[in-house]
């Protein structure tokens, strides 16, 4: 028995040319996004850290505000101020809180909104400041 020439051929497998380019073309979209969200993560996590220290520094919340201040001077931290902050007492001590919103231009009218939101309350519910 003879085998047919085209039987014998392994099927290949790949990826066409526009596939690869579509492929590139994603990955170069979320790294283009990642590249604008990571230093507002970056700066999130440097506000909570600030908000535990500011707690500690003060006892009252003109003291907390300021020691935040002075963190944020130092840390480079541009989305909040001190006056942005919750500060409400609790049966043991002082609970301070934030949230703010991070618009990001991505390209013509499509941007991205990220809320943040942190505590140091052990509820781990963030008080919003009144609008």
């Amino acid at each position: 028995m003879k085998n047919n020439h085209h039987t014998q051929l392994k099927s290949q497998r790949g990826i066409s040319l526009i596939g690869l380019i579509f492929s590139l073309g994603m990955l170069v979209l979320i790294a283009m996004v990642a590249m604008k969200v990571v230093p507002t993560t970056i700066e999130f996590f440097s506000i909570k850290k600030a908000i535990v220290s500011a707690r500690n520094a003060g006892s009252t919340a003109r003291d907390i505000e300021n020691a935040f201040n002075k963190q944020a001077e130092v840390g480079y931290i541009t989305s909040i101020s001190g006056k942005d902050l919750v500060i409400e007492r609790n049966g043991d001590g002082i609970d301070v809180s934030f949230s703010y919103q991070k618009k990001i231009p991505l390209f013509g009218p499509a941007s991205l909104l990220l809320e943040y939101e942190g505590t140091t309350a052990k509820s781990g519910i963030a008080t919003k400041k009144p609008e």
